[in-house]
């Protein structure tokens, strides 16, 4: 439900689809009708949108969700968790024509490959985002850019600009990108409305189209953050490359990581943390959130978070990083 005033801390606007979530030692499917047994299989709050309110929602924050699910059951179960963790999803809209997105990961712990079904999600628009949502929010996020492109991409740079003229930050994490275009003038236009990038490392070198890390933060500017997996993250404060690293965690599963960053990320700034303590924070909720199988399972609240950035170690970043 939205606040009794009407504000949230947080507008996430992206993809909110179920993960069902292959767990195994080896979970590379053989063709041929081979059957082959797994660790584990579960059905999971999935989407990189859905996965950053939750895990923001669990950081304190007040959190909305702009999205578009199907009228059926995966949505249901969608919007049933996320009312259950204090989503406000009445910016989500149903679709009675389409079904839901969903994605199957299969995950190795470290590793993991993702297969997925858009579905409704790929319906969003601008048109869909509540102008009064909008301007009431102090931090809008998209996330997922390129699994909403062709909906949502031509109407976005309007929709952040109409954020930051009501005093918003914004921020976006594209992911990757399946089409391996990389992006257009909608992109780009949406880029200029947007404070705060966060891709990993491998999305910078593609959005950039840089050779080497070090490359790639002049080409894509201030504002950028790139998550670098259990490495930590990277980011620059005027000529200065710095780099937080987290303490060693041993993860059961990866998937959500960097949403959870994202959401620690924002959550920090949000709390007053200079753009050094919010990554350190994004460090310590994304690296909790390995701690069990799914996105959102091992999200920590404020207090955790806060107890584990403690143990994050903020320096200058390695030449050696830096060209790679």
């Amino acid at each position: 439900m939205s606040p009794p005033d009407g504000t949230v801390d947080l507008l996430v606007i992206g993809d909110c689809n179920p993960d069902v979530l292959v767990l195994g030692d080896d979970v590379t499917p053989e063709f041929g009708q081979r059957e082959k047994l797994v660790d584990g299989i579960c059905l999971v709050i999935g989407g990189s949108a859905a996965i950053t309110t939750v895990a923001a929602a669990r950081l304190g924050l007040r959190v909305a969700l702009a999205a578009a699910v199907g009228d059926d059951p995966a949505g249901r179960f969608m919007l049933g968790q996320l009312a259950q963790e204090g989503v406000d999803t009445s910016a989500v809209a149903v679709r009675r024509d389409t079904p839901t997105g969903m994605t199957v990961a299969l995950s190795e712990g470290k590793d993991r490959a993702i297969l997925t079904a858009t579905g409704a999600m790929a319906t969003l628009t601008a048109r869909d985002v509540p102008a009064s949502l909008l301007t009431a929010a102090r931090h809008v996020h998209v996330s997922s850019y390129f699994l909403v492109e062709r909906s949502l991409g031509p109407g976005l740079a309007a929709l952040l600009e109409a954020a930051r003229a009501s005093g918003a930050r914004t921020s976006l994490d594209t992911n990757w990108d399946p089409a391996q275009r990389w992006g257009d003038g909608s992109l780009r236009a949406a880029l200029a409305a947007t404070d705060l990038l966060l891709p990993n490392e491998t999305e910078a070198l593609r959005l950039s189209g840089a050779a080497t890390l070090a490359e790639a933060m002049s080409v894509l500017g201030p504002g950028l953050v790139i998550k670098l997996g259990a490495r930590g993250a990277l980011w620059a404060e005027g000529t200065r490359r710095c780099r937080a690293t987290p303490p060693p965690v041993r993860p059961a599963d990866a998937t959500g990581a960097g949403d959870c960053f994202n959401a620690g990320v924002i959550a920090g700034l949000l709390g007053g943390l200079d753009l050094a303590g919010a990554v350190a924070l994004g460090c310590a909720a994304g690296a909790a959130s390995t701690q069990a199988p799914g996105g959102t399972a091992s999200c920590p609240d404020l207090a955790t978070a806060e107890a584990l950035a403690r143990g994050v170690t903020i320096g200058p970043a390695e030449a050696d990083l830096l060209s790679s």
